[in-house]
């Protein structure tokens, strides 16, 4: 509020007399252009928010709150306006870090270390300063330095398997490799889990040190933990002798991205995007960064901008085929259902053994409630896996989804019970399978079973308490069904299908009100066009029969109206992991 009283007090000071009203409509204007441009940033629309806070800025150019939102907002845009402004900004460790950049760009790598050493050693750039700082001696020659640099905090508990990784890198660098192997040894045991960089980096040294086998194993670990992944990882296994990080400049960009995706996993995005930006301004081919700028780009509702972050990876680029999944999805996102498709045939053509762009291109069609052409997307998927093992079982889920939702309930029953083969205690699958059962009257006590099991595994997931108050229900267990249904109307208060199923419990001990309440509830949160259709016969025949009848006599109208396969296909396909 001090910032906007200062800019409209500023804006309106302009000349007196005949020019008062042209100020008013400028100050007004430009506290507009404020309060857009801050709202832009915090829905992430990064050029809108450069833009408008542009525009609060030249009204007012002596705000230092407003210089310095302007300069963040013209970073993350990758805007030219952001220099400018940073040389205006001593204080800022952002506008610091950018010109820092500009200085190691230009080879100046004296006066980078300088601007690094002079970071704040607390805060955003506590993690990042012994970094930069060492990358900036690596590139100036002083590899040895660099490395003294970083021995404290390789030594050190915070963050050491961070340190190491960058001290190995340099002293791989240097040559040195008695030094570049202790160091890849300690990253590796205590980075805290492997991830794209980590694996990248250690099979480029096992590689080069005539460890392929190792080299390979790493890799193939990180495609049977990513789903995205795994399309990428024949063509990291041939580019395994390369260099992931060939000199200081892919470091420092190294560094900003390390502490990017830290910062993404706390939800703090707009550090994240202006630390990628960072990073690409170092290294503006870096693919594992342009891939965490459009995650987080599309969780923003951005696929427009996430879809312009990754053009500029080039198609020789190892992780050139999930940039391409990555575009497909984004292209659906985005409305362009078509463009997707055409993406992920294209890319199926090009990766002729790869499932990963035919499961997407059925995943696609199934949102699209295009169902049997995504069964046949999933076949295409299924069959070019020889022998499927427990890496496979979503497809065979998903595929079990499609199936039921083209009314072919045997293939889709024997997909479902395919998925759990291959891995048990999947809860999606276990609810999933167990609520068509309950909705069909079949398997009722293996059904509440399975779906037990999902609850243990899941206990605060709204659509599986709702599958267990359902099948508690068509076992005659009004109670218990009672029970379960209020609660997963507790942990998921907005969806209509819960509060539905909670009103044809009510009705079924006669609590009619209640009931109707429920069911008129359900109507208001935006349920399936089916659904709205039985939710108004349900409230119409409790109205027709003014209350009289017994709830013995009436508890069909609840319980049957709602039993239908589509509506809990609805309410399990939502939360699909």
């Amino acid at each position: 509020m001090l910032l906007a009283l200062s800019l409209l007090s500023a804006c309106a000071a302009a000349d007196p007399g005949a020019q008062r009203s042209a100020a008013a409509a400028d100050a007004a204007g430009a506290f507009g252009a404020y309060l857009t441009g801050r709202f832009a940033a915090s829905q992430t629309d990064l050029d809108r928010a450069a833009r408008d806070l542009l525009r609060a800025y030249a009204a007012d150019p002596g705000n230092p709150e407003l210089l310095q939102q302007t300069f963040l907002a013209c970073l993350m845009d990758d805007r030219p306006e952001a220099a400018r402004l940073a040389a205006q900004l001593p204080d800022n460790p952002a506008a610091q870090l950018l010109l820092a950049d500009d200085d190691a760009r230009a080879g100046s790598w004296d006066a980078a270390e300088q601007r690094f050493h002079a970071l704040p050693s607390q805060g955003l750039t506590q993690l990042l300063r012994p970094l930069l700082v060492a990358w900036a001696q690596q590139g100036g020659g002083h590899a040895d330095a660099a490395l003294a640099t970083l021995r404290p905090y390789v030594e050190g508990q915070r963050f050491r398997g961070v340190y190491a990784l960058h001290a190995a890198m340099i002293a791989d660098l240097a040559g040195d490799q008695a030094e570049a192997a202790r160091l890849y040894h300690i990253a590796q045991t205590d980075y805290g889990g492997l991830n794209l960089r980590l694996a990248q980096i250690l099979a480029s040294w096992q590689a080069r040190q005539g460890r392929a086998a190792e080299a390979q194993h790493a890799l193939r670990a990180l495609g049977e933990g990513s789903e995205d992944l795994s399309i990428a990882i024949p063509s990291l296994m041939a580019a395994d002798t390369a260099r992931p990080v060939g000199n200081a400049s892919d470091g420092i960009a190294e560094a900003y991205l390390a502490l990017a995706a830290a910062l993404h996993q706390q939800d703090a995005t707009e550090y994240a995007l202006m630390l990628l930006q960072l990073a690409l301004d170092m290294r503006p081919d870096f693919a594992a960064a342009r891939l965490l700028m459009a995650d987080i780009l599309q969780s923003g509702g951005h696929a427009a901008n996430a879809i312009a972050a990754l053009a500029p990876v080039p198609p020789a680029d190892p992780l050139a085929p999930v940039v391409r999944l990555r575009r497909a999805a984004l292209e659906e996102q985005a409305g362009n259902t078509g463009q997707a498709t055409r993406l992920l045939d294209q890319l199926a053509h090009d990766y002729p053994t790869r499932p990963e762009p035919l499961a997407l291109k059925g995943d696609i069609l199934r949102s699209q409630s295009r169902f049997a052409d995504a069964v046949l997307a999933y076949d295409q998927a299924i069959a070019r896996i020889d022998h499927p093992g427990r890496s496979a079982w979503p497809l065979f889920y998903d595929r079990g989804i499609a199936l039921e939702r083209s009314k072919q309930w045997p293939k889709a029953e024997a997909d479902f019970e395919h998925a759990l083969e291959l891995s048990p205690d999947e809860p999606y699958v276990l609810n999933y399978l167990g609520y068509s059962w309950a909705e069909q009257g079949h398997n009722l006590t293996r059904a509440r079973q399975m779906i037990e099991r999902a609850q243990e595994l899941r206990p605060n997931d709204g659509a599986i308490a709702d599958s267990l108050g359902w099948v508690l229900l068509r076992q005659g267990d009004t109670a218990g069904a009672i029970r379960w249904l209020g609660h997963a109307v507790e942990l998921d208060p907005e969806d209509s299908t819960i509060n539905g199923h909670l009103g044809d419990a009510y009705w079924a001990v006669g609590r009619k009100l209640e009931a109707q309440y429920q069911w008129q509830l359900a109507l208001s949160l935006k349920p399936q066009p089916d659904d709205v259709a039985r939710l108004q016969a349900k409230l119409h025949e409790a109205e027709t029969q003014n209350g009289t009848a017994t709830a013995g006599n009436t508890a069909t109208t609840g319980v049957t109206a709602g039993a239908t396969t589509a509506g809990g296909a609805t309410t399990a396909e939502r939360r699909l992991p």
